[in-house]
């Protein structure tokens, strides 16, 4: 398979970024607007064209999708280790390539109509273009070290976008809050990567994940040497999944994603819903054989508790929270959560490898439905110029296009069939319900508060109480109302999609099955919450609050995120800054400091004394001569003498 072509789908955006930033000023809004567009559109086309090729053409060898690599050597340490810039084709880097591509797309044409009129409309999507290039780039990367780089820029363009409202105080410091958590996050990563380096001599993904069934191959060979109790190897491990619990907002590295809501909304559906966040899941994903394997998935174990309980966490959070971006933020931490169990549960083989294949499932159906709530939320923030519950509701008389759509969205998310998640969230709890029943019970539990905060800021935005509006809100332009549309198409039809025939753990496709008695299961749990989401907030009554305050001091501590801003807030400023950094800084001060000061000062002091000596003055020169002269012979007298 000719792959060289790719290049182009992570450049395009690049050299749109170029075109758009140099010429930020000359190029008229307008204008650039359709440049970011029909970037992306040549992108996102060549992407489908690479799915098409290698999905149905010429992917597949004797039932076994292959891996197309085209690469070159960057950097040499040794003969094995090297830093390669390439790119890697198989089935999570097409599949990758369409969520990435058709989401940023939406979200180029959604911008259009949402950012007009904004100053810096040309710089947006300048930046948006920068992410896209980012994003692309990691997802087609050979390696360890070039997954880093492209890591790391995807940081540096979240920066950028978060904090686009740079004249807002709280959209600098939720910038400054999401690029130095994902900084110490990524520290963890970048020494996992250095561990695998130094004891595998290689940082290629190929090499790194050569084993067969049995998990014989290069793994044995050096997941032996321990530190701790668990190999070195598992070690790495979990310091990359560190990197990419940071990325992914994964528990206890969540707390810069809700403040992140600062930007822009269509960042919001570009970056915490579809792009960034899953990240981290891509990582696990592509290290699978790894984890699996070193050491019996000890790892692997690991990845599946923190998943479970960080997507149980952030539902508790999403009841409680008024600001619907937020809800949209804890839900994405949620969702992902749920991809990350996944793969915590999953084997390698076959059918046993069903939760592999649905965490990638689910991260495709989830781009689509989460992308249009936050687009939908978009949309009705234009409308009312508000972010909060309070300001809202009755909606669906003004906004007809995006009630529906974010129902659509809500019903997906929901798991209600046969829209997209309920698919994929029930392959989760079939493979979780084979391989651990306590994360299964905690899954199912999450996929009822699901439905019920879902259904909450539905009926709290478009039904509840009819708001009497200063400025009658209308639906919005065809250019927010056609992403719309279409990503309401995709969480409809993407749940047909026979994704176990594509992305499985091995690469050897099977037959996935509707586990009738679960899917039954959950979609209760789904529609009791939904009619109690029904009964709490269809029409304007107290019965949520009446409720709010039974509950007391758990409501307050899940409203305020259990207080975990604080807590980190405490620990940085009163221990790390007061008590350690505090007493280092005068300690270098006063005496590091002190000790140079010390010493440049007395040699001032010195100088000053003896400057004398190089006067300039020739009669000083010769008096000295002449003096030097009699006192060395006065000495030779008196030497010669006695």
């Amino acid at each position: 398979m000719d792959i060289s072509y790719i290049l182009f789908i992570p450049f395009i955006p690049l050299a749109v970024f170029l075109l758009l930033g140099i010429f930020n000023q000359q190029i008229k809004p307008a204008v650039s607007g359709y440049i970011g567009v029909l970037g992306l559109s040549v992108s996102a086309a060549l992407s489908y064209y690479t799915a098409y090729q290698y999905f149905f053409v010429v992917g597949k060898v004797d039932g076994v999708y292959q891996t197309f690599v085209e690469k070159t050597v960057w950097m040499n340490f040794t003969d094995t280790l090297h830093i390669d810039m390439g790119i890697l084709i198989d089935p999570i880097s097409v599949m990758m390539l369409i969520v990435v591509t058709t989401v940023s797309l939406m979200v180029h044409i959604y911008s259009r109509g949402y950012m007009k009129g904004d100053d810096g409309y040309t710089k947006f999507f300048a930046f948006l273009s920068l992410f896209s290039f980012s994003m692309l780039g990691l997802v087609l990367a050979t390696n360890l070290f070039q997954i880093y780089i492209f890591w790391e820029l995807v940081g540096v363009s979240s920066y950028l976008l978060i904090g686009y409202y740079y004249t807002k105080t709280s959209a600098v410091a939720a910038a400054k809050k999401a690029f130095i958590v994902t900084r110490f996050a990524d520290f963890g990563f970048l020494i996992g990567i250095l561990i695998v380096g130094y004891y595998a001599g290689t940082f290629d993904f190929q090499t790194l994940n050569a084993v067969n069934p049995e998990g014989e191959g290069l793994l044995l060979n050096w997941a032996s040497s321990s530190f701790m109790g668990l190999s070195v190897i598992t070690w790495a491990l979990l310091l990359i999944f560190m990197g990419g619990a940071g990325k992914s907002a994964m528990f206890p590295l969540h707390i810069w994603l809700p403040d992140a809501m600062e930007g822009p909304t269509p960042v919001s559906a570009l970056i915490h819903a579809a792009t960034m966040v899953v990240a981290g899941v891509y990582l696990v994903a592509r290290l699978f054989p790894m984890y699996y394997f070193v050491e019996g998935g000890f790892a692997l174990n690991i990845v599946a508790y923190v998943g479970a309980f960080s997507s149980l966490f952030a539902a508790i959070i999403a009841l409680t929270q008024t600001d619907i971006k937020r809800v949209l933020a804890f839900s994405t931490m949620s969702q992902i959560g749920y991809m990350m169990l996944a793969l915590g549960v999953s084997s390698y083989k076959g059918e046993e490898g069903v939760g592999y294949m649905a965490s990638m499932f689910h991260l495709f159906t989830h781009a689509m439905f989460k992308a249009l709530l936050f687009l939908g939320a978009g949309s009705v923030i234009h409308a009312v110029h508000s972010n909060y519950l309070k300001d809202m509701g009755g909606l669906r008389k003004y906004m007809p296009i995006t009630n529906i759509t974010f129902l659509i969205a809500a019903l997906a998310i929901a798991g209600v069939p046969p829209f997209a998640g309920f698919w994929s969230k029930d392959e989760i709890l079939v493979a979780a319900f084979e391989k651990n029943q306590l994360i299964y019970f905690m899954a199912l539990f999450v996929a009822g508060l699901t439905a019920f905060y879902m259904f909450r800021l539905y009926f709290g935005i478009f039904w509840g109480k009819d708001t009497q509006y200063k400025h009658t809100p209308h639906e919005s332009p065809i250019s927010m109302t056609f992403p719309l549309l279409f990503l309401a198409f995709m969480s409809i039809v993407a749940g047909f999609i026979p994704f176990s025939e594509f992305v499985t753990a091995d690469r050897v496709a099977f037959e996935g099955h509707l586990n009738y008695p679960m899917a039954a299961v959950a979609v209760g749990t789904g529609l009791v919450g939904i009619i109690l989401a029904w009964i709490f907030y269809k029409k304007e009554n107290d019965l949520a609050e009446r409720f709010s305050n039974a509950f007391g001091m758990l409501y307050k501590w899940a409203f305020h995120k259990f207080y975990f801003d604080e807590i980190y807030m405490f620990v940085t400023k009163k221990i790390v800054f007061n008590l350690i950094s505090t007493p280092i800084a005068k300690f270098d001060k006063k005496y590091v400091d002190g000790t140079m000061e010390g010493i440049g000062n007395k040699t001032v002091i010195i100088s000053e004394k003896i400057k004398g000596l190089q006067s300039g003055r020739l009669q000083d020169y010769a008096m000295f001569f002449v003096s030097g002269v009699v006192i060395v012979a006065l000495v030779f007298i008196y030497l010669w003498t006695n």
